[in-house]
């Protein structure tokens, strides 16, 4: 089982959702910086459960610092995040041991790891570690906004309900709107709309996915590397462990199918002394390289697949077709909560290829 992503600096995950704790291993965390409690807390307070449109299941998640850190201040060593699990509840899903709930790892993982995986919860292919992620995402939010560097996420759509686009010409206005949010989206009746969609998902036990909206800014052109590092196939990587991630688009994505050349690429052109685009239909990268303009991209979440509706599943144990009904505590959409994690690996990417360009010290503190 890998468990590591990164080439500067690498995140390392452990722990399972009812287990004692999840948590992360920084490495590559450069020496002097200042940790923001009160951004990190922000950060997973917007990835935190909360009210009924999400599981009951309310965590804490205050984070410990086990190693790494000496008086608030990165000490450029290996930073061990832990976050306890206060809230878990090993029994609810005692019946489920050997019947995969549809939607999940459960019968992946089962094969995988013939059995002696944890299978609580989903153990640790579980949401719950994306807890730790928005943690360490939160330490490269603070890294790059000493930058000037902003990451700011949406919901596009839910359910066939539409959020107003990010403002091109003020996507840093919206950036910071969307901070202040604990539902992110751009326009009040919109987001009154979604959560009534999924309080009625709730209601007829099932579940909801939608579609995110992510926007970078502050980041110079010439950021990346070409073919297998590129900024795409990096951010690319990090999207795609989110477990309920399907899909993701830079730009006009796979709108480009409906385009011509004329109409797809980005003119270039001067404003003062610096070279922009008049269009951004490449969402900010050429080249697999950052070209100077925001970067953009697209996700699409899934709909959660722990319902509480009858499903069609297998007896692993008895070797024979079953029904399956998931009782426990669930999220009706996780939509609204994966936007802090988008954010985070976002933020933890740009993070890792800056060092590529500019090595450690272009975010180390002063010396003492």
């Amino acid at each position: 089982m890998k468990n590591t992503f990164g080439n500067n600096i690498t995140i390392t995950l452990f722990g399972e959702s009812h287990g004692s704790c999840v948590g992360a291993v920084l490495d590559g965390v450069p020496a002097g910086i200042e940790i923001d409690m009160e951004l990190m807390k922000r950060k997973l307070g917007q990835r935190k459960a909360s009210s009924d449109l999400s599981t009951p299941r309310q965590e804490d998640d205050l984070p410990q610092f086990l190693s790494g850190l000496k008086d608030g201040v990165t000490e450029g060593t290996p930073l061990t995040i832990m976050i306890p699990n206060t809230k878990a509840i090993r029994h609810d899903y005692n019946s489920l041991a050997f019947r995969p709930r549809p939607g999940h790892a459960d019968y992946a993982a089962d094969v995988r790891y013939k059995g002696y995986e944890d299978k609580s919860g989903g153990g640790h292919f579980s949401g719950r570690l994306t807890a730790p992620i928005v943690a360490a995402g939160a330490l490269c939010t603070q890294m790059l906004r000493e930058k000037g560097i902003a990451i700011g996420t949406h919901i596009a759509s839910l359910h066939g309900i539409s959020d107003r686009p990010f403002d091109e010409e003020n996507l840093n206005s919206d950036i910071a709107l969307l901070e202040t949010e604990t539902f992110p989206v751009l326009d009040e009746e919109a987001g009154e709309k979604m959560k009534e969609a999924i309080r009625q998902a709730r209601s007829e036990q099932d579940s909801l996915g939608g579609i995110l909206d992510t926007a970078i800014t502050g980041i110079e052109a010439g950021t990346g590397e070409p073919w297998f590092d590129s900024v795409e196939s990096m951010l690319a990587h990090a999207m795609f462990s989110i477990g309920g991630l399907k899909g993701i688009e830079f730009g006009s994505g796979f709108g480009f199918a409906d385009m011509k050349g004329s109409e797809a690429n980005d003119p270039f052109a001067l404003k003062g002394d610096q070279v922009v685009t008049l269009t951004n239909h490449n969402g900010g990268l050429n080249g697999g390289i950052t070209n100077g303009m925001p970067i953009r991209f697209r996700t699409v979440i899934k709909p959660t697949p722990s319902i509480s509706k009858k499903q069609q599943t297998v007896d692993l144990k008895e070797n024979t077709e079953t029904e399956i009904e998931i009782s426990g505590r669930h999220d009706p959409a996780i939509i609204h909560r994966a936007r802090a994690v988008v954010d985070a690996l976002s933020a933890f990417v740009i993070a890792d290829l800056l060092m590529s360009r500019y090595g450690t010290a272009y975010f180390e503190g002063e010396r003492k």
